[in-house]
């Protein structure tokens, strides 16, 4: 931080508050700061109560440092930086070493308790309280597994061949690194006349596309895993390998450094003090960048002076420009541009010395990487803020790049200082590191680092010239000459790093990893406690007593033995279950048990049915329930002799005493009314109005019926549906359709009298589709002529579902509702709906009310549903605003599915809603269902997520359950639990079959407890608390505004991971982030829920699409969310054609693209196919039939089916890709550079996004900085 800082920030920090208030975004566009370096931290003065700057030096900044190497103190032995120093010189380069394809082995530095540690000692324990001590604790991170060297303490340069190179910075040069990410997307200066981009908020504060992430106190994460996680900077920051990574050889060259482009800013973080407003620290109440008018909505602050002189922009307002995802063209000179602030950077150059970036280092992340050591302080001169490098300046000088990258040992560790293409080279002052003393011996908290390693000061190393100009000798590369004169300028600056985000934790890896590991052998349930295979992968699953991960899939399978325990890690407890999951065709699915007429054996406390977990007694005359211990009596027909072990001697003959799951068939005494149902019933409910008929839906409905009819679901396919059909017509009024088989034309009529529904017919209306298939075709034929001339516009809705209810309550069936309906129910009736959209009000308080219905009328109608087994489909095709929040209600509570086709298209959605449709009528499902979930005792079930009703707090009731659904359930604790006995739950649904039987399926499962902490983080599964935590938050929205639901997350994510680092971890420097193995996609993932559509949507995503996902994701199981938030890429242009392996997928960042290749994206909903600018030839006329990029054709929805394995494989995985979705996903193909490509971009979800959020690697830094606070 500058000494000699020139226009003060304005108490550059305010108070820290709970809560962060936005990422600010990266600094796009290289917009210098005046003094030279990119200001993409503020200063970080300390803890309000510790440090107040006092009033700032008027003169002019210290200049750069004419160039030189480190000073040299003694020989050094190996070439491992210390932890993050930034060196004074010309900016290093690097050639990034190449990542090797699987993560390296992690071994932690050893600790050397009597090695000489530099000359300040911190405290580890509370927050620092003086800017020196800040400052000091942000300066040695580093990512990395490998041992330290030995060497003296000092931190010494890495030894090169090369004189070090001293030239003026050009932004022209090309970088020998990466391609450029869209995580950052480069602004234009922000002078230069571009209207300012899309509001970028993150968190609700009013961040800006170029502003830097806040970060007030700490550094990049430094990484690891498994039982240390990601390394992390020791200062308040996570470093993620700041300096310390070994560069055999190469002293800090001037490099020509790539423009300031797409850097990935570490977080600052507002720790404690008070944030300087030129960025946007995650503290709710600190001065913050006031956001551009354009975005008041999205963030509420203040709009920025308008017109406000140089000065005043210098001192922190942002402007934002326009994100892009190419790298700006040049930055020319440092003092014209500044890097997230516009008009000039706020004069305190480097807020976060000892920040650095680093570099783009191909190293797996592997699991078990630390980053670690303090960083030396930049000293702070009398009442000055303490002067600041670059963001992220710091860090050794990196080899230059023909030197070959850091030794394999140490793979793990980010490469420090290479400066991403496109980075914003730092320019500044004289001393351009982490000015300050080194660190001290003895650190208080933790031992210090032995060695040489991370954070401690370095000989010098040969092949580097004299200290620093205006440096005595001695003196530490970073340390500051007090009280002496700037030295004269130097030619080149220290480059600016960024987090190589191939340090940081790989999706990718892991699930390939998994995939190696676990798909090859079966996956057998009768180990309790054992964590399945991921999502991802494909494997076998064989029921020996638990059930499979189809049905059942909990966050932990090793359960805290104590409540105490699990509020203490925050892990939640939970399990989802899909109680009719398909199995693929190598599984058997669940055994019919058929007790007679006596029924299911059951407890007689507490209920639960027999199952592997009841233990048989006196001589098998008795069994002892496993959930409450009761005793019970075997009844006579069930008796069975026991062998030598205590077993059942007919245990492996009997599904319920060896399998997970299975069914029984209920006797009449499970039946409503103690009466056996009748097969239920279809009815279809279809839109006629203008808008209906004018888009081609009603012909298309009608056309196919008519061969659908005959896929009605079925148990035996050799036996015709027992399903019976009705069909009704409607906009303003209603017609119903009398189809009996006797009669030789369909009959209609009409019901007007809309707010008193009846049905007007009973005989002749559900009807059977053989006996009736000539009415029916003719109806068929007929409807889409009777109104095709219709100019009536207006619809009702609640009386349709009426109708639909009336009529089978007049059939005394259960049964299924298909709505096809087009606009907003505007028409007089009961269930009338308003248009209540209101942009104004999102990111309000006020938001949360768009969410919820309108109206009470649907409620209470869908109460009346689930009491008659009335399950509703519904499928949407509007052209504006319909409320899908309202229209939800009675889908969303009788386990019914919402489809939604916007601007629907006959010629290009057809397709999409035909499969959708097909599907929906076929797939297996139940009706009239009730679930409960039972427990042992110490934990019951206290929350569930989902689409069904709830009339007391045990019985979840469904009006329909089919394969698709599923239900979350959350656990408590209520007593204490043993590790002898594990946890236990049971899963029972009664349900009534398509053929009209009442059955009970039945899913158990066995958990372990434990007491230590370290076993609960041992297994958990990612996925499964994803789509808990997801389901929360949408379900929270209801209630409380997005950005407090958000923050929340964000808390209870960094509390699981400081409890995991304060209790599991190995001690080591707080600056490292330390990741539990199994949860160390947790930031990842997280970050994907924070900046979905719902939680923060883009500035054109609408209320209605934004409650259709909400409604969607509730019923979601853990494989479908986790495409749905982390979507999967597959390079096409790398697919071998000869086998069957799909290519390799690659990370969701855009810097992974390349021009000459053909991606395909699979979020869940869409296809999307992309194709470079540059891809070869053959490629596109395999793929296409065309050579020429400019002939594709980019409304296509289907490929051409062209003669050559290429074009034949690609069809058979889009084709596969959709058998394993529930519902059709339309492909879309994107041309580089088209306008598609922004909605192509939104799913790249590593990268930040254009509604404000954050890159993973932002992310990764702004988790670091919440735990770190939780852990002071």
């Amino acid at each position: 931080m500058n000494v000699n800082q020139q226009p003060h920030m304005a108490s550059p920090y305010g108070p820290s508050q709970p809560g962060y208030q936005g990422y600010p975004q990266a600094p796009h566009g290289g917009q210098h700061m005046a003094g030279g370096y990119p200001g993409q931290y503020p200063p970080y003065n300390g803890p309000t109560s510790a440090y107040q700057p006092g009033a700032p030096v008027p003169g002019p900044m210290c200049a750069p440092p004419t160039s030189g190497a480190p000073p040299i103190s003694a020989p050094q032995a190996y070439g491992q930086y210390g932890g993050g120093q930034a060196l004074n010189g010309p900016p290093p380069s690097a050639a990034p070493t190449q990542r090797p394809p699987v993560s390296q082995p992690y071994t932690p530095a050893p600790m050397n308790l009597s090695t000489p540690q530099s000359s300040y000692s911190q405290p580890f324990a509370g927050p620092p309280t003086s800017m020196q001590q800040m400052t000091n604790q942000m300066a040695g991170m580093q990512v990395g597994p490998a041992p330290p060297a030995g060497t003296a303490p000092g931190y010494a340069m890495p030894p090169n061949s090369q004189p070090p190179v001293s030239g003026t910075y050009t932004s022209t040069a090309s970088h020998p690194s990466f391609p450029p990410t869209s995580i950052a997307s480069p602004h234009p200066a922000a002078g230069d006349g571009v209207p300012p981009g899309p509001p970028q908020s993150y968190y609700g504060g009013p961040p800006h596309a170029q502003q830097p992430f806040p970060t007030s106190s700490a550094p990049p994460p430094a990484f690891s895993t498994a039982s240390a996680t990601p390394p992390a900077a020791a200062a308040p920051a996570p470093a993620v390998s700041q300096a310390s990574q070994a560069f055999p050889g190469g002293p800090p060259h001037a490099q020509p450094q790539p423009p300031p482009q797409q850097q990935q800013q570490l977080p600052p973080f507002s720790a404690a003090g008070p944030t300087p407003p030129q960025q946007t620290p995650f503290s709710s109440g600190a001065p913050q960048a006031a956001p551009h008018p354009a975005s008041q909505h999205l963030y509420g602050g203040p709009p920025p002076p308008q017109g406000a002189p140089q000065q005043q922009q210098q001192a922190g307002f942002p402007r934002p420009s326009p994100p892009t995802s190419q790298p700006s063209s040049s930055t020319t000179a440092a003092a014209t541009t500044n890097s997230g602030f516009p008009g000039g950077p706020p004069q305190s150059s480097h807020p976060y010395p000892g920040v650095t970036m680093p570099q783009q280092q191909h190293s797996p992340f592997h699991s078990a990487p630390q980053l670690s050591g303090p960083l030396p302080p930049p000293p702070a001169a009398g009442g000055f803020p303490p002067q600041g490098s670059a963001p992220g300046m710091q860090g050794p000088p990196l080899q230059h790049p023909s030197m070959s990258g850091p030794p394999m040992s140490q793979a793990n560790h980010v490469a420090p200082g290479s400066t991403q293409p496109g980075m914003p080279p730092p320019m500044g002052p004289a001393t351009g590191g982490m000015p300050g003393p080194p660190t001290q011996p003895g650190m208080q908290g933790y031992p210090p680092q032995q060695n040489g390693a991370f954070g401690q000061m370095r000989a010098p190393q040969p092949g580097y010239p004299g200290p620093y100009p205006g440096q005595h000798p001695g003196q530490h590369p970073g340390q500051q000459n007090f009280g002496a004169p700037p030295q004269a300028p130097a030619s080149a600056p220290p480059a600016q790093k960024r987090l190589d985000p191939d340090s940081i934790p790989s999706p990718i890896q892991v699930i390939e990893d998994d995939r190696v590991n676990k798909s090859t052998e079966p996956f057998t349930t009768g180990v309790r406690g054992q964590a399945p295979p991921l999502v991802t992968t494909n494997f076998q699953v064989k029921d020996q007593g638990n059930a499979s991960p189809r049905f059942v899939r909990c966050t932990a399978y090793n359960v805290p033995c104590t409540s105490d325990m699990a509020k203490q890690s925050q892990v939640p407890l939970a399990a989802i279950i899909k109680p009719l999951a398909t199995l693929p065709p190598d599984e058997t699915p669940p055994y019919i048990v058929d007790h007679g007429e006596s029924g299911p054996i059951r407890c007689n406390r507490c209920k639960a049915y027999m199952c592997p977990y009841m233990q048989f007694i006196e001589g098998g005359r008795r069994f002892q329930c496993g959930f409450c211990s009761c005793v019970t009596e075997v009844p006579p027909n069930y008796f069975q002799h026991l062998d030598h072990t205590g077993k059942r001697v007919d245990c492996y003959d009997r599904p319920e005493l060896s399998m997970g799951s299975y069914e029984f068939l209920a006797t009449v005494d499970y039946c409503k009314n103690n009466k056996l149902p009748q097969p239920p019933a279809f009815i279809f409910l279809i839109d006629v109005s203008y808008n209906a008929v004018r888009s081609g839906m009603v012909g298309i409905v009608c056309q196919e019926l008519k061969t659908l009819l005959d896929y009605l679901p079925r148990e035996n396919p050799d036996v015709p549906s027992a399903v019976r059909v009705g069909f009704v017509t409607y906009n303003k009024v209603l017609h119903f359709y009398n189809v009996k088989a006797s009669l030789a034309q369909p009959q209609m009529m009409v019901v007007s009298d809309v707010a008193d529904m009846f049905v007007p017919l009973l005989d002749g209306f559900l009807v059977n589709v053989n006996e009736s298939r000539v009415v029916i075709e003719s109806l068929l034929d007929q409807i889409p002529e009777m109104f095709a001339d219709t100019r009536e516009t207006e619809t009702v809705f609640g009386p349709v579902i009426q109708a639909g209810l009336e009529a089978l309550k007049a059939a005394d069936c259960a049964g299924k509702l298909f709505v096809f309906h087009t606009s907003l129910p505007i028409a007089e009736a009961p269930g009338k709906l308003k248009n209540r959209e209101d942009k104004k009000q999102v990111g309000t308080d006020k938001e949360k009310a768009l969410f919820q219905p309108q109206v009470s009328f649907y409620s209470n109608l869908a109460k009346e549903c689930v009491a008659q087994g009335c399950c509703v489909d519904l499928f949407l095709f509007p052209n504006q605003y319909v409320d899908v929040a309202t229209l939800g209600v009675v889908p969303t509570s009788t386990g019914g599915s919402i489809y939604k086709y916007t601007y629907f298209q006959a010629q290009s959605d057809q397709e999409r809603f035909l499969h959708d449709l097909r599907r929906d009528v076929q797939k297996p499902m139940g009706f009239d269902a009730v679930m409960r979930v039972r427990t042992s005792t110490g934990i019951r079930a206290t929350d569930f997520f989902g689409s069904f009703y709830m009339s007391n707090t045990t019985d979840v009731e469904l009006a329909g359950l089919d394969c698709d659904k599923t239900i979350t359930v959350e656990f408590r604790h209520d007593d204490k639990l043993s590790e002898d006995t594990g946890a236990l739950m049971q899963c029972a649904v009664l349900y009534t079959s398509c053929c009209g039987q009442r059955r009970l399926r039945v899913h158990n499962m066995a958990v372990n407890c434990c007491a230590q902490l370290a076993d609960l983080y041992r297994n958990c599964e990612t996925d499964t608390i994803i789509n808990f935590f997801a389901k929360y938050a949408y379900r929270s929205m209801l209630n409380s505004p997005t950005k407090n639901v958000r923050d929340i997350l964000v808390n209870q994510c960094a509390q699981i991971l400081a409890c995991y680092r304060k209790n599991c971890a190995s001690p080591s420097s707080a600056g490292q982030l330390i990741l539990p193995e199994c949860m160390k996609l947790l930031p990842v993932y997280l970050n994907c829920v924070l900046k979905s559509d719902v939680l923060h949507p883009a500035a054109d995503t609408s209320l209605d699409d934004r409650a259709y996902l909400r409604q969607l994701l509730s019923c979601m199981d853990a494989s479908e969310s986790h495409v749905f938030f982390y979507p999967r890429l597959l390079p096409l242009h790398k697919m071998d054609t000869e086998s069957d392996a799909l290519p390799l997928a690659i990370r969701n960042s855009e810097e992974r693209l390349s021009k000459g290749g053909l991606y395909l994206l699979e979020t869940g909903l869409n296809l999307f196919l992309w194709v470079g600018a540059s891809a070869q030839q053959e490629l596109l006329q395999n793929v296409f039939g065309t050579t020429a990029f400019g002939q594709i054709d980019p409304n296509m929805t289907c490929l051409p089916e062209l003669d050559n394995p290429f074009s034949k494989k690609l069809r058979d995985i889009i084709s596969a890709f959709r058998d394993q979705r529930s519902r059709y996903m339309k492909l879309m193909v994107v041309k580089q550079d088209d306008k598609l490509e922004l909605i192509f971009k939104h799913f790249l979800v590593e990268d930040k996004n254009n509604s404000g959020g954050a890159s993973y690697v932002d992310f990764l830094c702004h988790m670091h900085k919440e735990i770190r606070q939780l852990l002071s």
